[in-house]
């Protein structure tokens, strides 16, 4: 029986953004929910958990750190691996996430927005366990 494709949430409140990695994402045979925000992802997140999350720092109402920290406060989700999406590397960026501090915040990484999309989906690759 063939494995059913990764399923990845990407969490982030710039729809454009979103919809550009989405396409991009399913374009090469993952499986993608959105969620425009932290409250609504953790609800995604509980009704079909991913294989992995994308997660945006910076996001109105419940940033990206706060975010991460109720998904690992909750023992039904602390499971999930989440990487952050960031802006770092952009000068306009207000706040910028290095690996220390994604670690620290218990993330398996970060991926650059500002990335070449055709790399980003190599990186996120890369947080998915062999064989996905």
């Amino acid at each position: 029986m063939p494995q059913q494709a990764p399923l990845i949430l990407i969490i982030d409140d710039e729809p454009e953004f979103v919809e550009i990695l989405k396409t991009k994402l399913v374009s090469v045979g993952f499986r993608v929910q959105t969620a425009s925000g932290g409250e609504e992802g953790i609800r995604e997140i509980k009704a079909a958990p991913p294989d992995l999350v994308l997660l945006d720092m910076k996001m109105p109402g419940l940033s990206g750190a706060d975010t991460l920290l109720k998904i690992k406060e909750d023992p039904a989700m602390k499971g999930v691996k989440v990487v952050f999406l960031t802006n770092f590397g952009d000068p306009r960026a207000e706040f910028s996430a290095d690996e220390k501090f994604a670690k620290d915040l218990g993330a398996a990484g970060y991926l650059k927005k500002t990335d070449d999309l055709d790399a980003m989906v190599q990186n996120i690759q890369l947080f998915l366990p062999a064989g996905q």
